[in-house]
């Protein structure tokens, strides 16, 4: 899922068992290691507290270049499911992400009579919370998909971005330029306002709530990034993102 397309070779690799867990837990322990050594800022953190005090799950909205160190913003607060691409690389997060208390569901919200939609739906009504990458599997980066608005929208729940930057990181050459976060630095965590999505939305209404979560998404990386010292910018630019070709392999 952090990249894309790969040589043949290394997908082969990670079909072995043993190598697929090794991989796993090599994640979770760089993961661990960034968070451990930078000094970090949370903003809106009240957001999720709040939501799940008073009973009501929602959906957790990244980007999918910001992926890496979304587990440890979570906190337990209740349980949480990840969407998570079904692909081999999607597996080996996927795995990584159990050593966080966080399950996870193998589909994507361009689907939406898929299973992994269904089983979100049923997620989000049992009380619990999902995680989204509404740019995922594929792309353009940083451009939402209308599958997130749907869910919210059949499930009744509302949509709560989260954006991090940090310090000390590598832009790497994938689809998504994805953010890889580097010890002994600083970072951040910001939260949004809750997202609400009215049930009875027409085709209109979904467009312009798509557009409102992609918006406020953009704006809130472009503050993660300017709050440790980096241009306002996100990692790639929306518009290019828009008309990039759909990347290898998923």
């Amino acid at each position: 899922m952090l990249i894309s397309a790969k040589p043949a070779a290394p997908r082969r690799l990670l079909r072995n068992a043993r190598l697929r867990a090794l991989a796993c837990w090599i994640i979770q322990g760089y993961i661990r290691l960034v968070y451990a050594t930078n000094r970090w800022s949370v903003e809106g953190g009240d957001q999720p507290r709040r939501l799940t005090g008073e009973g009501r799950s929602f959906i957790v909205a990244f980007w999918h270049g910001r992926l890496l160190m979304m587990p440890v913003a979570w906190h337990r607060l209740t349980a949480f499911h990840m969407l998570i691409s079904a692909h081999p690389d999607g597996r080996i997060i996927a795995g990584a992400m159990t050593y966080f208390d966080i399950d996870t569901i193998a589909g994507s919200t361009r689907r939406g009579g898929s299973a992994a939609f269904r089983t979100m739906l049923k997620r989000l009504k049992e009380g619990a919370c999902v995680g989204i990458t509404p740019d995922g599997p594929r792309g353009p980066a940083m451009q939402a998909s209308v599958g997130i608005v749907n869910i919210a929208r059949r499930a009744q729940v509302p949509i709560l971005p989260l954006a991090y930057a940090t310090s000390r990181r590598r832009v790497l050459g994938t689809w998504d330029r994805f953010h890889l976060a580097l010890p002994f630095g600083r970072g951040v965590y910001l939260w949004g306002e809750p997202i609400e999505i009215s049930a009875d939305l027409d085709e209109a209404g979904l467009e312009d709530a798509r557009r409102l979560v992609e918006t406020r998404m953009v704006e809130m990386v472009h503050e993660a990034e300017r709050r440790v010292g980096h241009a306002a910018a996100p990692p790639i630019a929306v518009e290019a993102a828009r008309t990039a070709p759909p990347a290898l392999g998923d």
